[in-house]
């Protein structure tokens, strides 16, 4: 059977040495569309070394391995084609900045296997300690289609939480660059769909799409800058359900609500976010801890100090707001 779920789940967690500098930040920021305008103050907290920031999304894609939705796919119990294979979701975790230059050991390892009938959803949790401790914890969300079947447990499942009814808070657009793909995946995803027409079409789609990590990291980005004065230091947790494709060229809409939750929701789940239910890209549940959540009004600045969160809806503007990300949460203190 192509995926052994209580081999997956009883292995030892995979360890394996990274290190980074500030040449490695400087490119996925970059990557992410940090850099216009070129000589913009704010945008040189994110492309000049002697003031860099760096941003807590950057710890996707520190030391230059493969994204966890393809390191889960190394695992003992789990032998699965990499065309079946869909990032359905991501969370991370950082517990201090992560430093511009760093050397640390990330430790990977399933933390969960659901059977869905007729896929599969596993959650790799990977966690990240230097000389000084804990740095981050994430975790990846990978849904395998066709590998269900193994009467497993199923798991969380539901359906896209709306955003909220009040009018966000403030909107962003940022353009996708052309290049951005191939600038994104120098940064360690050579996954040829993000760069191989050809591939591409094989797949399925109308030509090379956008690494979901590329949109996850521009989002918070977006955030960052826009409600939290650009202090990178201040996000505690970020996670998303990626719930359709981005294409090179296309302009994304971030929408974002300040929300009255409080800093500190909790340990990253075991797995235990919705999933989803069948063979499509994502479909992207609702959290009940979080539905009910009110939006706080304001004028769309940044907000002052303290504990909260800001709720987040990502779409294509060319393709009539088509959703991209869901159920997207930015924790900060």
């Amino acid at each position: 059977m192509p995926i052994n779920a209580a081999e997956a789940l009883a292995a030892a967690p995979r360890v394996r040495e990274i290190a980074w500098d500030h040449r490695d930040v400087l490119l996925y920021h970059l990557g992410i569309g940090a850099g216009l305008p070129a000589t913009d103050p704010r945008e040189l907290r994110y492309t000049l070394e002697s003031r860099l920031h760096v941003l807590p999304s950057f710890a996707t894609v520190a030391g230059g391995g493969p994204p966890g939705v393809i390191g889960a796919l190394s695992v003992p119990g789990v032998d699965v084609d990499l065309a079946h294979v869909l990032h359905g979701g991501q969370c991370l975790r950082p517990y201090r900045p992560v430093p511009v230059r760093g050397r640390a050991r990330a430790a990977s390892r399933i933390v969960a296997a659901y059977d869905k009938g007729t896929a599969a959803v596993l959650v790799l949790r990977t966690e990240v300690t230097d000389a000084d401790g804990p740095l981050w914890t994430d975790e990846a969300e990978i849904f395998v289609r066709g590998e269900g079947g193994w009467g497993g447990e199923r798991g969380p499942s539901g359906r896209p939480a709306p955003p909220p009814a009040a009018a966000p808070d403030h909107v962003a657009e940022r353009p996708v660059r052309e290049d951005q793909a191939l600038l994104h995946r120098l940064s360690g995803d050579w996954n040829p769909l993000h760069a191989d027409p050809e591939f591409a079409a094989r797949a399925g789609f109308d030509r090379p799409v956008l690494h979901g990590l590329c949109t996850y990291g521009s989002t918070l980005k977006s955030v960052v800058d826009t409600l939290l004065d650009g202090d990178v230091t201040r996000v505690r947790e970020y996670r998303t359900r990626f719930a359709g494709v981005v294409y090179p060229g296309e302009t994304l809409r971030v929408r974002m609500w300040r929300s009255a939750v409080p800093d500190g929701g909790g340990p990253v789940r075991d797995g235990g976010g919705p999933v989803p239910d069948d063979g499509g890209l994502v479909r992207a549940g609702g959290d009940p801890a979080r539905d009910g959540e009110a939006p706080v009004p304001g004028d769309g600045g940044p907000v002052g100090g303290g504990g909260g969160a800001v709720r987040v809806a990502v779409s294509a503007v060319e393709r009539g707001d088509a959703p991209v990300l869901a159920d997207t949460v930015v924790r900060y203190g």
